[in-house]
């Protein structure tokens, strides 16, 4: 009996989980808000944790000319990235991001296989989060000089149980911790301050090393111009350094607005968030041009390279030759803590981002409302990248930017959209500018290194392929999350209760004129034997997007040349009926008939109408939604078909 006790354990909290979800976008309900400086701290173990190895690819990436190609990211951080974000920040308060301006922006079916793409590259850029980070935590291990002996060159080892100890800690459960963040966010950037200023000052008191760096640049690449030029090619291959500020909108509902903050429009939280965002852009660009000037200049460029002492931790580098072992021991160590914790926040947001979503499309098996599940797949997967690229912090560094830039160019576009439908010409022209510059961006580093487009595709294809499977599967269940009647439905539903019964005939409306009506009754008593004293009522239902899989049914009564008829609007025409169907027989006591045509044609074209367009062959899928959602066949609503 050991079988059902581990299932129980894995899917414990699905149903809990599930109906948190079911609210899709709405805002998140939490106990207790936080100043914004401390979500900052939050959003900087992904953020800040990337000085870790970002140096030490810069200088791999663009050599000596690693401080120039980083002045190109600041600019493209401080003057791009940023604007954007802030104005994802006032469009999506309550942490939804740029998938979901897209979706909103991109209606049906385009909408959501964009979010499902998209989906594919979040995923690559979360799940890069955590295997560079415990690789890059792994290196800081093997290179301190106090680690035992038998450890030294075992970073695929060390970085394996950084991830299994990672997957362990959320089976158990994972709560966010601002306030642990908060002391690991400053005690970090603290040392690292410690380290750039320790750093800067030996490039000033050594001249030579500066002049030495200056003609080594111009020997090899002689004009400043052709500097200039080089930079703007290589420094995409910089881009782990934009890796922020997707995280900082997803975390806005924890920032603490102002006490008279709107529900629909908190003008508090976002400006706060906007603060979290620029202040968290700037420390960030001063870390990167510092840091990036200083192991330029001190750093021999052999030891960026691959077994090199800096590749991969060259602030660590400087930290243990410049301020000695126990210091850079002490470096190491909050490195290694950041770098975890950054996985884990990578953890979180995954088993965040992927169920706010699937689960409406009706894309998600069942097991995906369950957090243990979804933690074993993806430390699985990141098992997977972590042999494929041999635990090596270079190799990975194109599949994270390649991640990074992806969500920002989508968020760039979503931005650029909005714009343009709120006609503001003149924002609409700066945004362009700026997604051109980002999908420019993308695609270089795309074609440099397309590891990470081959990690996203085969996450898009497995979401995709799982999606549609998921979708087929559940396309039977009762998908309606609430059914309400407006008053003249409530009469017209009452009207047929004191009669003793309730018969429906399913209608689809055509001209909606007398003689349709007319015909269709006669039908339906002729077909199915209507008995003449119990007059009728007409459920019409129409189709609205077809591409969601939840819905709350609003229905409306009215009459109409003397019939009774009742409308309403779904994605799926048989789902629809039957859940209108079980809430007047809750709500009255009565089971309800149900009076259908046959429909004639393709029963595997009338499949792939129903999957997709919500109408299909209308009759037998009510019957067999009707039947899952009720077992008991004496309290199941009659379906007739003539």
């Amino acid at each position: 009996m050991a079988a059902p006790t581990v299932k129980a354990w894995l899917l414990e909290g699905e149903h809990k989980r599930a109906r948190q979800l079911s609210g899709g976008n709405q805002e998140q309900k939490h106990d207790r808000d936080h100043r914004w400086w401390k979500v900052m701290c939050l959003t900087g173990v992904d953020y800040f944790s990337t000085l870790g190895y970002q140096p030490g690819i810069a200088a791999l990436a663009a050599g000596l000319l690693s401080p120039v190609a980083t002045i190109v990211l600041i600019v493209l951080t401080l003057a791009g990235a940023l604007p954007i974000y802030r104005r994802v920040a006032a469009e999506s308060p309550h942490g939804q991001g740029s998938l979901a301006m897209l979706e909103k922006l991109l209606a049906r079916w385009k909408g959501k296989l964009l979010v499902l793409v998209l989906l594919g590259f979040a995923a690559t850029d979360f799940v890069i989060t955590i295997t560079l980070s415990a690789a890059d935590a792994a290196a800081h291990a093997v290179e301190n000089p106090y680690l035992p002996s038998f450890l030294h060159g075992q970073n695929m080892l060390i970085t394996l149980v950084l991830i299994l100890l990672l997957g362990l800690v959320f089976l158990k459960g994972f709560a966010e911790a601002i306030g642990f963040a908060v002391v690991l966010v400053a005690l970090y950037l603290a040392l690292n301050l410690v380290v750039v200023i320790d750093s800067l000052v030996h490039v000033l008191t050594s001249e030579h090393l500066v002049v030495q760096w200056q003609n080594m640049l111009t020997t090899e690449h002689g004009s400043v111009w052709a500097m200039i030029g080089i930079s703007l090619i290589v420094f995409p291959k910089l881009a782990l350094g934009l890796s922020g500020f997707e995280t900082g909108v997803s975390v806005m509902p924890l920032v603490r607005g102002a006490k008279d903050d709107a529900v629909l429009e908190p003008k508090g939280r976002i400006r706060n968030t906007r603060k979290l965002l620029t202040t968290a852009a700037l420390i960030m660009s001063a870390f990167l041009i510092t840091s990036s000037f200083a192991t330029t200049v001190l750093i021999p460029q052999e030891e960026f390279g691959d077994g090199g002492k800096a590749n991969g931790r060259a602030l660590a580098y400087l930290a243990h030759n410049y301020l000695g072992n126990a210091f850079g021991t002490v470096y190491d160590l909050s490195t290694i803590a950041i770098l975890w914790f950054a996985g884990a926040s990578a953890m979180a947001g995954l088993l965040s981002l992927v169920p706010r979503y699937l689960p409406r499309y009706g894309m998600a098996p069942s097991w995906a409302a369950a957090t243990r599940p979804l933690v074993i797949v993806i430390a699985v997967i990141a098992f997977v990248i972590t042999w494929i690229f041999d635990a090596n912090v270079d190799a990975q560094g194109g599949a994270y930017a390649t991640g990074v830039l992806v969500l920002i160019s989508s968020a760039a576009l979503a931005v650029t959209l909005s714009a343009w439908r709120r006609r503001q010409r003149g924002a609409f022209a700066a945004y362009a500018v700026i997604t051109a510059v980002f999908f420019y961006t993308t695609i270089a580093n795309i074609v440099e290194r397309p590891d990470g487009v081959k990690i996203a595709a085969f996450f898009i294809v497995a979401i995709v392929v799982t999606s549609l499977v998921s979708r087929a599967t559940r396309s039977l269940e009762l998908r309606a999350v609430d059914v309400e009647f407006d008053a003249p439905a409530r009469r017209i539903i009452d009207k047929a209760v004191r009669g003793g019964h309730i018969r429906i005939i399913a209608n689809e409306p055509d001209a909606r004129n007398e003689a349709e009506y007319e015909e269709k009754e006669r039908e339906a008593r002729e077909d199915s034997h209507i008995p003449h004293d119990c007059p009728p009522i007409f459920l019409e239902v129409t189709i609205s997007d077809a591409s969601d899989f939840e819905s709350a049914l609003r229905v409306h009564g009215e009459k109409r040349y003397g019939y009774r008829i009742l409308r309403v609007k779904s994605p799926s025409i048989a789902n629809a009926i039957a859940a209108i169907l079980l809430q007047i027989r809750d709500d009255t006591g009565l089971r309800p008939h149900v009076y259908f045509s046959w429909t004639e044609g393709n029963p595997f074209k009338f499949l792939v109408r129903y999957l997709f367009s919500g109408d299909g062959d209308v009759p037998p899928v009510t019957r067999e939604v009707l039947r899952r959602a009720e077992p008991d066949p004496e309290r199941r609503p009659m379906v007739h078909v003539g």
